[in-house]
């Protein structure tokens, strides 16, 4: 077993997934436990000393050749403290959740936000890799952002920049769980895309969307206008051109305000890959600011459901 080993913690909603992560960003072993989140905060932090025993168990390594943890949580931390300052979806507010697990196992412990490691895996490992300067969207239920600068997370001065989903593109516009009207992730998220698919069908009764649903516009997911798009149907081409230019608008700002050298797109939708970043990189190439310079790539993450793994783990090497 190699030395110097990594565990990377990706702290979900429903699952707390860890893994054994060599310097170079190589995933060598990976568990997943549920994170039982409705029993509170000391459940949590027993859940993460749980999934690091298991994964000692699966992996087979020394703790003498373990350097650190890294914790990816999906809210607002202090990451010189360990402190989880606010979690929207997970019942922890104010809570170290480094301690228990530096005097259990003896090592630095580091957490941050999950998709700032996402986007710090990209960096190192994955699509922006070799870059000093990139930037990383996750397409899902909102639209989260990591920032990377000079090969590290830009935190802000208080832990909490990066929340790329709030970027405002429509002014009075669809309601946001923020509080703000017309955020960018109610139009580019997956839970955006679903919206404006079932207002289209809604609106046109003739499009073969229906009929890929069964007529039931619950069953509408992030597939639906694309796969509808592919068997020829002009509703589900209007749908996706419609999702593109929103998603267009956010890339551009963002590629406007940093000029990363690599902008990765990852998330679900992601994996529609050409289909959705060869029309998104013409909509950028026609807007953006900036002429006669070296320019921003678009590419899709490589990384998956690791990508929040791999970054956790960095965070310590």
């Amino acid at each position: 077993m190699k030395k110097n080993l990594l565990i990377g913690i990706d702290l979900g909603g429903t699952n707390i997934a860890a893994g054994l992560v060599s310097e170079s960003g190589e995933v060598l072993g990976k568990v997943s436990i549920p994170t039982s989140s409705e029993r509170g905060s000391e459940s949590i932090i027993e859940g993460l000393s749980e999934a690091c025993e298991v994964l000692q168990k699966e992996a087979g390594f020394d703790r003498a050749d373990l350097k650190a943890i890294g914790i990816g949580v999906p809210g607002m931390m202090d990451p010189d403290t360990g402190i989880v300052i606010f979690c929207p979806n997970i019942p922890i507010e104010n809570v170290d959740l480094t301690a228990r697990l530096k005097e259990q196992w003896g090592v630095p412990v580091f957490v941050n936000n999950d998709a700032n490691c996402a986007a710090l895996a990209e960096a190192h490992v994955g699509s922006a890799k070799d870059t000093s300067n990139a930037i990383c969207i996750t397409l899902g239920t909102g639209v989260g952002g990591g920032i990377i600068i000079d090969n590290k997370i830009y935190s802000g001065f208080n832990g909490a920049a990066g929340e790329v989903g709030h970027l405002l593109v429509q002014l009075d516009g669809r309601q946001c769980g923020c509080g703000r009207k017309g955020c960018w992730e109610t139009y580019a998220s997956a839970t955006g895309l679903i919206k404006t698919t079932r207002e289209y069908m809604q609106e046109h009764p003739e499009t073969a969307m229906w009929e890929l649903v069964g007529n039931d516009l619950e069953k509408v997911s992030g597939r639906t206008a694309f796969d509808a798009m592919r068997k020829g149907d002009e509703g589900g081409k209007a749908v996706v051109d419609i999702y593109i230019k929103h998603l267009a608008a956010g890339v551009i700002d963002l590629i406007n305000i940093f000029q990363p050298e690599v902008l990765c797109v990852g998330g679900g939708i992601s994996n529609e890959g050409d289909t959705l970043l060869n029309p998104l990189q013409k909509l950028v190439d026609e807007a953006r600011y900036t002429r006669g310079v070296p320019q921003t790539t678009i590419k899709r993450a490589l990384l998956g459901n690791d990508a929040g793994i791999v970054g956790a783990a960095m965070l310590g090497a």
